[in-house]
């Protein structure tokens, strides 16, 4: 069983610079886990505004659900209902 995308994409970037976003994107596609679990990616060239507060309370009403394992860096923000 495959431990995820991870791995798989850290050695499949392995060696190779990130010297533009279609290499990143290009790098991110081809990645294949043994199982069959591929990695998909697109480049979102919108921009958006800096600077934008969100309120404590903005913050409180996200359904977010941390991981066990470093909840600060894993999470799953899921649609409220």
């Amino acid at each position: 069983m495959d431990n995820g995308l991870f791995s798989f994409i850290s050695q499949n970037w392995r060696g190779r610079p990130w010297v533009n976003h279609k290499v990143f994107v290009n790098l991110f596609v081809g990645t294949k886990t043994k199982s069959g679990l591929e990695a998909s990616c697109q480049l979102d060239t919108n921009t958006y505004p800096k600077g934008i507060k969100i309120s404590d309370t903005e913050m409180k009403a996200l359904n977010i659900k941390r991981d066990e394992f470093h909840e600060e860096w894993n999470y799953t923000i899921s649609p409220t209902q």
